[in-house]
């Protein structure tokens, strides 16, 4: 059974982000892989070093799973450690370096079995962009191919970060048959039951989801096709 999907606005490891309590409850989670790959030229190391102080305050261990490069993502060793993992957590601020680096590898099939086998899959920030199919190109606001492990949601991160214009020509700029969410900081639309439940929003802010121009709602997301 497919775990828990959780996709988030950024300001990751921080208070307000509880919904990161409910993952790990939901999936006996001990340790968290965190998998800081879209933060590769902005000083990795802190924001692990931030993500275990916070999960230490839920009572999980943090274990680093080191993918900064293409090559990072043919290793056996990373392969192995994501392969294992009940909880899994992309972050970073680029989506585009996140695609060229995972698209493709052994490690992005590892990630996604388990995933498929029930663990839980949480991305922020560019984690969050990454998973779905269209991406959002942060430059600029236009899209772009994503992984694809959700297909035909896109997400704009750190939306309160955006400016109006930006947002409304992202929103212009997609299909119309492409839902666009706006996710602000410490903000989330979570999906407990990939097979068969429904979307709902956490954290401190207020998503908002759009389809051909208009406001929808979060319950008419689609589900992963896994």
């Amino acid at each position: 059974m497919t775990g828990p999907l959780v996709l988030v606005g950024g300001g990751e490891f921080t208070e307000g982000c509880d919904f990161d309590a409910e993952v790990v409850a939901a999936v006996g989670a001990t340790e968290v892989a965190i998998l800081a790959t879209g933060w590769a030229y902005e000083n990795p190391a802190k924001t692990v070093a931030q993500a275990t102080d916070w999960f230490a305050s839920l009572g999980v261990a943090t274990r680093e799973v080191p993918v900064y490069t293409r090559p990072d993502a043919l290793l056996s060793e990373n392969v192995d450690a994501i392969a294992s993992a009940k909880l899994i957590y992309l972050t970073g601020v680029s989506p585009m370096h996140m695609r060229s680096v995972l698209a493709g590898t052994p490690f992005l099939d590892a990630l996604t079995a388990a995933w498929s086998g029930g663990a839980a899959l949480v991305g922020s920030g560019a984690g969050a962009d990454v998973i779905c199919d269209p991406m959002v190109d942060t430059r600029g606001g236009a899209f772009t191919v994503g992984l694809g492990l959700l297909s035909g949601v896109a997400v704009v991160a750190r939306s309160d970060q955006w400016s109006p214009d930006k947002v409304r020509r992202t929103i212009d700029l997609a299909s119309k048959d492409v839902f666009v969410v706006e996710l602000p900081e410490r903000t989330a639309i979570v999906l407990d039951d990939p097979a068969a439940g429904s979307w709902r929003s956490a954290g401190v802010g207020t998503p908002v989801v759009h389809l051909a121009g208009s406001i929808s709602s979060i319950g008419s997301l689609p589900l992963p096709s896994l």
